[in-house]
């Protein structure tokens, strides 16, 4: 837990100590009255929290804002449902990276059981984002959109991008004839504006969906012969672009 993170509400209120938080202050920082923890509001300023005292059910802790919080990147991430125990690591790992929204999907190929776990459920999902948002040291939790199809989750991205004026960046990674290599296709559409890396489950895309992605704008590129779980790609995906923008 490298920062704990309090809602608005907490910010200003004591932390009961059967808190999780209050327990890793406690146990595993070993701070006492008197010491600093780094903290921050969620979706707000990060700072330094002061233990003013650790009473009897409560830590009482003045907070003061003095950071921006570690903002999010412009990198969206269009993920077609992978096991569940695969998106709980996923989802944990792209929020760590800054991933500013997160487009889980249905595919043609996708277990549909797989979308009806308990885990997609948007407070358990939330609970992992929160996770790789504490592990970066941000206050910035990742949005979270949740579709049955790719068309749905296509439909409403362009939607929002006409209604904000925001560019788009679109990019498919696909391991069966790519167009580009991963890294080439970032450089070559530009850095500007918003970036869509769309990852397929965990059969990939069918060649109807091929179809629909090139038709909204998607480049179809490839990181090399070697097949990823979900999980990874989506991880070393994120990488490579936001370090071809220059953000890592």
């Amino acid at each position: 837990m490298n920062i704990c993170l309090f809602s608005n509400d907490e910010i200003s209120k004591p932390l009961p100590l059967r808190d999780e938080r209050a327990q890793h202050i406690i146990k595993v920082l070993h701070k006492k009255a008197g010491d600093t923890f780094t903290a921050g509001i969620i979706d707000g300023q990060s700072g330094t929290a002061t233990i003013r005292e650790i009473g009897d059910d409560a830590i009482s802790f003045d907070f003061t804002a003095g950071g921006d919080g570690k903002p999010l990147t412009k990198l969206d991430m269009i993920i077609g449902f992978p096991r569940p125990i695969q998106l709980k690591r996923l989802l944990r790992d792209i929020a760590a990276l800054g991933t500013g929204r997160v487009y889980l999907t249905g595919t043609d190929l996708g277990e549909k059981s797989y979308m009806q776990s308990t885990l997609v459920e948007k407070g358990a999902a939330y609970k992992m984002l929160l996770d790789g948002t504490v592990q970066a040291g941000s206050t910035h939790v990742p949005e979270l959109f949740l579709y049955k199809t790719l068309d749905e989750c296509l439909e409403a991205i362009e939607e929002n991008a006409a209604t904000s004026g925001e560019g788009l960046c679109r990019l498919a990674l696909d391991n069966i004839n790519p167009t580009s290599r991963l890294a080439d296709a970032v450089k070559a559409d530009g850095a500007d504006g918003r970036i869509v890396g769309a990852i397929g489950s965990e059969r990939g895309w069918t060649d109807r969906e091929r179809r629909l992605l090139e038709s909204k704008g998607y480049i179809r590129c490839g990181m090399g012969e070697r097949i990823m779980r979900t999980e990874t790609a989506a991880t070393v995906a994120g990488a490579i672009i936001l370090s071809r923008c220059g953000i890592i």
